[in-house]
């Protein structure tokens, strides 16, 4: 399943830039087909990235509860988004490999 439309809290994955194959939580969504986004290790919430919709990947999967807390106003912890995100970011390597 393809997502076409950016939601806050959702997951992306980098497509374009330095930062090809990283991914992201959509924090806002803006004007002219642009998102913000962090990864609470290098961007944080204090200082989003703006990215082009043109150069992210839409995944299907959502991070619900920091999704709600945004929306809501309430206060979210880069250390939230980073653990939210370890599996995308950090795979572990198979047990098998040496």
């Amino acid at each position: 399943m393809k997502v076409k439309t950016p939601a806050v809290g959702g997951i992306c994955e980098s497509l374009q830039g330095r930062d090809k194959g990283r991914f992201y939580l959509i924090s806002s969504v803006l004007d002219g087909g642009k998102v913000a986004v962090v990864d609470g290790n290098f961007k944080k919430l204090a200082s989003p990235k703006v990215k082009n919709l043109k150069h992210l990947k839409l995944l299907p999967e959502k991070a619900e509860s920091i999704a709600l807390k945004l929306t809501e106003g309430k206060q979210v912890y880069d250390s939230e988004i980073y653990s939210a995100l370890k599996t995308y970011n950090y795979p572990k390597p198979d047990e098998g490999e040496n």
